[in-house]
């Protein structure tokens, strides 16, 4: 993955820093180096994957592109391009266009996520010729994530004919428990970007973007900055996430609480979920899909549930209490129906935002968690296991194909 330049770079940053010649300490301290997640690239999942979809070229190519610029604004304007390009080409990929570039099935959506990755760290260790200031390289990175994930490329065609419909997805995560994973809503938002769906309210236009999991990302307000230009220009949104084994959930309740999970860096943050104008921020938001018709529809293989589950410090308590019909009056958060996970996170940032935007009565929204994404029968062995199996194709096809079906009840019963 990493370029015999990069290696190099790297090996000479390490022995300048045990050598004698003086180094000032904002040097020091700003020294690029790969993340916690990025590091995993190095393992030999991530590279059949990969080597697998044909997406180990997008690095190299990456990697010769930025070696190009001979300055800032012409490195922006590469790392741009490229990462609009990957988006787009894991889009085509999973849709059947273009060639499939392996055997990989084109439903995956690991290509994208492990070159993405591949490309980040490769902006993060960079050392070009006319340097890079901290905040130049945090630029770059940020343009990257955002095109990459399809933030930039959200487009809806003008005139009332067709409804918009807004879905987010993840990343693949706990990785250290298995490399292997992949996460059905991102394979979702590959499936779906662009797509039109029928209903019986008419064709329905559907957009989709995808995001990290990574607590500081979403501290620093991305998924707001993402979704703020489209809530009042959509007619439905929904933010999809893995959930449990076997079911799909519509997520009633969405609580303002970080309960300390570990992210992709194995970075965990617990409190209250940090938001702008925290003096207004209320503890529970709640879903405006129209889950009876959802949970009530015969939308594919797994069942559905309209999940009402919080936990709560009720007023005047101490102690966190499992509430099965939802919060009581004054409460606290501590999870919602959907956990106190990044999935609760986006969920609860999101409802927050359409409410902020005086939106609540007229934009229908919430969250959807998927089944969890299975390897199929004796292919459970992180270890020795293979990184994909017919049951496993089969799983993330049938859940992709529930959302989408969820989707088109969503749309003709919020109308």
């Amino acid at each position: 993955m990493t370029s015999l330049r990069v290696r190099i770079g790297i090996l000479g940053l390490v022995l300048l820093a045990g050598s004698a010649a003086p180094a000032s300490p904002a040097a020091a301290a700003t020294a690029p180096s790969p993340t916690v997640e990025e590091q995993r690239l190095d393992r030999a999942v991530p590279r059949e994957i990969l080597e697998r979809s044909g997406f180990d070229a997008v690095p190299l190519r990456f990697t010769r592109a930025l070696g190009t610029a001979h300055s800032y604004a012409e490195a922006r304007k590469v790392v741009v391009r490229q990462g609009s390009a990957l988006w787009q080409r894991a889009v085509d990929r999973a849709q059947g266009r273009g060639p499939a570039g392996g055997d990989l099935s084109r439903d995956d959506d690991r290509p994208l996520y492990w070159a993405r990755l591949a490309m980040t760290r490769e902006v993060r260790t960079w050392e070009p010729s006319f340097g890079l200031t901290e905040t130049q390289r945090a630029a770059l990175l940020g343009e990257l994530e955002r095109t990459s994930r399809g933030q930039t490329a959200v487009r809806y065609p003008g005139g009332d004919r067709l409804k918009r419909v807004l879905v987010t997805g993840f990343d693949p995560f706990t990785l250290d428990r298995d490399i292997r994973i992949s996460n059905p809503s991102g394979a979702s938002a590959l499936a779906l970007d662009g797509t039109v769906i029928d209903t019986a309210e008419g064709p329905a236009r559907v957009e989709t973007v995808v995001f990290p999991v990574r607590w500081q990302d979403f501290t620093g307000q991305t998924v707001e900055r993402a979704l703020r230009p489209y809530l009042k220009k959509v007619d439905l949104f929904t933010t999809v996430s893995q959930g449990r084994v076997g079911r799909f959930d519509v997520e009633r309740t969405n609580g303002a609480w970080r309960g300390g999970f570990p992210d992709n860096d194995n970075v965990g943050v617990t409190g209250v979920v940090p938001v702008a104008d925290p003096a207004s921020q209320p503890q529970w938001t709640t879903t405006t899909l129209p889950y009876k018709a959802i949970v009530d529809a015969d939308t594919g293989r797994f069942p559905v549930y309209d999940n009402t589950s919080v936990t709560e410090i009720p007023v005047g308590g101490t102690v966190p209490v499992v509430r099965a019909d939802g919060p009581t009056e004054g409460s606290a958060a501590r999870a919602g129906g959907g956990g106190n996970y990044l999935s609760n996170e986006i969920a609860y940032r999101v409802t927050l935002l359409r409410d902020r935007l005086g939106l609540h009565e007229v934009l229908p929204g919430g969250h959807v968690h998927t089944p969890v994404l299975e390897f199929g029968t004796g292919n459970t062995d992180p270890a020795t296991g293979a990184v994909t199996d017919p049951g496993f194709v089969k799983n993330r096809l049938d859940i992709i194909a529930q959302v989408q079906a969820i989707l088109v009840v969503a749309v003709e019963k919020a109308t």
